[in-house]
């Protein structure tokens, strides 16, 4: 401080020269001539600046509970641990144990072999056509198929005596017929391979011993509908020989009438017979006229004219004689038999029912053999039920299978709750 008061002349010259004004920048030189401009190499580029580096943020503060923490651990709770809690509880606690019996069966179709094939070694045995399994598939699932059950074993009752104890795997007692085919589709487990036409079924009950009379009741019912399809090929494959055998028997019966009708008409049986015996007559006619003409011949050389004998013999000559142009008379259109139609008449009307007999009667016996084969064939084509697995009685009750149940109950719940939390976060930080 004393030497800046000593030296006053020194600090203001300092002072002078600090507040001197900044002296002005040099005028810029002129700009080269273009040829000079053009002679220059270009400048080389300006080096990129190096970039800033990361800024460097404070460290995070330690986490800490919330309530929307306390509120999701409270919906884990609501709705996966206690539902699954419950659901446990109801399963080994009220849960009613259910028994198996299993039955296995298909649907057969045995060609018998007739003899021709027996002579030729070619016997024939195959299964049923899929249509049938099909069939029996859909039967055993349908309503026919639950009343006809229900009218034997009484499934209402069989069910529902469970129902207050446990209401979830029990039918209800009120329950109408579809509740109770609904109900059936649960308790009667179906395992059907369309390739082979095997049926398994699984049927559940309260006792081995239910579970097993129900299965022997749908297998009893099963083989009456197989029998019933049977017939109802059987009536199909003999439904036309049949008709053709009652046409032929109907013209039989026809015919028979007619030439029935005829002879009552005609007093005649057989007109060819009764010919015959006109025939017969008419030659003994003439053998007795020509014996009087050969006796008249001799009598009239004997005695004369005015002789009786010769007159009986003239009157027994004309007899003859008209009796045979009555008798020949017979058998042209102008004579009439004792049912007033002549002979012509009678035998083309009667060969025409003859013909009508014999046609219909070849007929009926091409129409009875076609029938027999028809019907033969048909029985050998018979279906029926064949069980490869007879109905079964448990031991030990498989159902419910509580272990799976309850995982399936966690699993399902613990989606569904994570489902719920993923919208619920993604909906907040949204806004």
């Amino acid at each position: 401080m004393a030497d800046n008061q000593s030296n006053p002349a020194a600090s203001k010259q300092a002072s002078g020269e600090n507040d001197k004004p900044p002296t002005a920048p040099a005028p810029a030189k002129p700009a080269a001539a273009p040829a000079e401009a053009a002679a220059k190499p270009a400048p080389k580029p300006k080096p990129k600046p190096a970039p800033a580096a990361d800024p460097v943020y404070a460290p995070a503060r330690p986490a800490r509970r919330q309530r929307r923490h306390w509120m999701l651990l409270l919906s884990f709770l609501l709705c996966v641990i206690l539902p699954s809690f419950l659901t446990g509880g109801y399963l080994w606690t009220r849960a009613v144990d259910q028994y198996t019996s299993s039955v296995g069966f298909t649907v057969r179709r045995e060609d018998t072999p007739s003899a021709v094939d027996l002579l030729g070694g070619l016997g024939a045995f195959s299964g049923a056509s899929s249509s049938d399994s099909d069939i029996l598939f859909e039967f055993i699932q349908s309503q026919e198929l639950v009343e006809r059950v229900n009218e034997t074993l009484d499934l209402h009752s069989l069910y529902s005596r469970h129902h207050t104890t446990d209401p979830i795997f029990s039918l209800a007692p009120d329950s109408t017929i579809e509740d109770l085919v609904e109900y059936w589709q649960r308790m009667v487990l179906i395992s059907y391979a369309p390739g082979t036409g095997l049926i398994e079924l699984k049927v559940l009950a309260f006792t081995p011993e239910e579970a097993r009379a129900v299965a022997r009741e749908i297998f009893r019912e099963s083989s009456e509908m197989i029998n019933m399809l049977s017939a109802i090929a059987r009536e199909d494959a003999t439904r036309y020989a049949r008709e053709e055998l009652d046409a032929a028997v109907t013209q039989l019966k026809q015919a028979r009438q007619a030439l029935t009708a005829f002879r009552s008409r005609t007093q005649i049986v057989d007109p060819s017979a009764d010919i015959q015996v006109q025939m017969g007559l008419l030659n003994t006619l003439q053998q007795q006229l020509g014996k009087e003409l050969i006796d008249y011949d001799l009598l009239i050389t004997s005695v004369q004219e005015s002789d009786p004998r010769l007159q009986k013999s003239q009157q027994r000559i004309a007899a003859l004689r008209a009796r045979i142009d009555a008798e020949r008379d017979k058998f042209g259109s102008g004579g009439e038999t004792t049912s007033g139609e002549d002979y012509a008449t009678l035998v083309a009307e009667f060969e025409r029912l003859m013909v009508d007999r014999e046609f219909t009667e070849k007929k009926y016996t091409g129409a009875l053999s076609n029938y027999d084969a028809a019907l033969a064939q048909a029985q050998r084509q018979s279906r029926y039920l064949a069980a490869y697995l007879r109905p079964t009685l448990a031991e030990s009750a498989q159902y419910p299978r509580r272990p799976l149940l309850m995982g399936l109950t966690i699993l399902f719940l613990l989606i569904a709750w994570s489902t719920a939390a993923l919208i619920y976060y993604s909906l907040r930080d949204r806004r």
